[in-house]
């Protein structure tokens, strides 16, 4: 499977990313190994995922969810 998620940072931020394990990616994050973004911001944790059966469909939607405002991602968390 593949997976989009969102994992939100200790400074409060939100991360979005494309794995096929999410627990494996969310502790790779969390050892500072998985981008540059969540490296400077830890610890972080998954506060939303989607599932996908194929790997473009899932790199699409990661690219959509990336271009959304804030009020928008937390809306989708929040419905989650």
């Amino acid at each position: 499977m593949h997976y989009v998620y969102i994992v939100e940072c200790n400074d409060g931020t939100l991360y979005t990313g494309y794995t096929t394990d999410i627990k494996r990616r969310v502790k790779e994050h969390n050892e500072g190994k998985a981008s540059k973004y969540t490296r400077s911001r830890l610890p972080v944790r998954c506060v939303y995922s989607e599932e996908y059966s194929n790997k473009s469909e899932a790199l699409k939607r990661e690219q959509e969810i990336k271009k959304l405002s804030r009020p928008k991602k937390l809306e989708i968390i929040l419905l989650s």
